[in-house]
């Protein structure tokens, strides 16, 4: 059946229906929550986790007052206002193995950094700044009484919230927890992520091309950025575009996954019937982003199940993962911090074909000149289907909105893949 008025084709650069990229996003974000269900998990397995509850402190770190330097631990009353002070060394305080005497007046302990701070002491003189001879020091003036001291609970004190819910676990702060004692923590379960690419025209690896047959990168492309991000994938394969085939793989999914997400068959096509197969199973919230490559990208839910379809071009499937699907993916997963890495402005080596009407996404290869300044260029192609142009770049040249063409020698906003990918 023709239409009756004009629609928006993927080549027109302005949409009315389209949503801004931080609509969508702020749409998605507002319609997801974090996934119930939650285990409990020895530390060193906790990686790349999100804490399902604060952790906080049973006890200060560090747990008592300690050496910041090499030297020689003595009471600030026997600092010196004039001349030199002779203290007799009586011990070595060593961390791990502390002087457990208390020292008396005119006395000190040489000791280790870390070592804990003997009774009767509360200062630390640093081993260059003193004269040792036959067992005694020599302490001249300038020092004042408690430096080179870390005191117990200088980093974390007892009762402190160390780390929020919803904080994901780094490396540093698996340190963190482990410096706290901790053997395990309580994180949320892996979030459940059914994946498939739609289209008559793809072909599994290993099989020949027919003819109008491509093979399906699309999958194992999502497949390592889901990886990537620790999610329990379900991999669905490649659904042939019937209806029939689409709504028992869509039904499937809303079973067993708390996440649904295809590439191809949601833009305005004849063949395309997955956003019509969600209307009628789920609700849809938008299905079209004002972004280049990417503008057909449907949000939705069917049941409790959060619905993400993507365009079939390899770099729009790309550019709307890392925009959209990965923050609201990490929200479901529990994160309450969820950011992008911040876009900051380099020169431009390239002139860039820009059109007002749509924020662009282009491939570029940021790099270091000779003189340290910071630069970035273009990939030799910038088509949504050249998947080679995300293999060779190493960042996203951001184009806004309105922005029209770019001169070689502008400034523009880069957004690296590091932290992205």
């Amino acid at each position: 059946m023709a239409h009756t008025s004009p629609l928006s084709s993927c080549r027109d650069d302005h949409d009315p229906d389209a949503l801004t990229l931080e609509q969508a996003r702020t749409r998605a974000l507002a319609q997801v929550s974090p996934i119930r269900g939650r285990e409990c998990l020895m530390l060193r397995l906790a990686l790349g986790r999100v804490l399902a509850e604060p952790v906080i402190a049973g006890a200060p770190v560090p747990a008592h007052d300690n050496a910041a330097m090499d030297g020689y631990a003595l009471a600030g009353a026997d600092l010196p206002r004039q001349g030199k002070a002779v203290l007799d060394v009586i011990g070595t305080a060593w961390a791990g193995r502390p002087f457990m005497n208390a020292i008396g007046q005119g006395q000190c302990v040489r000791i280790m950094t870390g070592a804990m701070i003997p009774s009767g002491c509360d200062t630390v003189i640093m081993q260059e700044h003193v004269e040792v001879q036959d067992q005694r020091v020599h302490v001249g003036t300038g020092h004042r009484p408690g430096e080179n001291i870390r005191p117990a609970g200088e980093d974390i004190h007892t009762g402190q919230t160390v780390l929020a819910a919803g904080t994901l676990i780094t490396p540093a702060r698996l340190g963190l927890l482990a410096s706290l004692g901790r053997v395990e923590v309580s994180v949320h379960r892996r979030l459940r992520v059914a994946l498939f690419s739609t289209g008559d025209e793809l072909t599994a690896l290993g099989k020949p091309l027919p003819p109008g047959g491509i093979h399906d990168s699309n999958r194992h492309t999502l497949s390592g950025m889901l990886t990537r991000l620790g999610v329990e994938l379900i991999d669905m394969g490649v659904v042939r575009d019937e209806p029939r085939h689409l709504r028992e793989a869509f039904e499937e999914a809303a079973r067993c996954a708390d996440v649904l997400i295809t590439t191809g068959g949601v833009s305005v096509g004849e063949a395309d019937f997955v956003r019509d197969l969600l209307g009628e199973l789920g609700r849809i919230s938008f299905w079209k982003v004002a972004i280049k490559p990417g503008r057909p990208m449907a949000f939705g839910h069917m049941g409790q199940t959060v619905f993400m379809g993507l365009p079939g071009n390899p770099v729009s499937a790309a550019v709307t993962f890392y925009q959209i699907v990965q923050p609201a993916l990490r929200r479901m997963m529990g994160e309450i911090e969820v950011s992008l890495p911040p876009c900051f402005p380099v020169r431009c080596l390239s002139d860039l074909k820009k059109r007002p009407g749509r924020m662009e996404f282009q491939r570029g290869v940021l790099s270091q000149a000779d003189d340290g300044e910071w630069v970035v260029r273009a990939t030799s192609s910038q088509g949504s289907g050249i998947l080679s142009s995300m293999s060779e770049a190493n960042c996203f040249i951001v184009l806004e909105l309105e922005q029209g063409p770019v001169a070689a020698g502008d400034l523009v906003k880069v957004q690296p893949f590091q932290g992205l990918i």
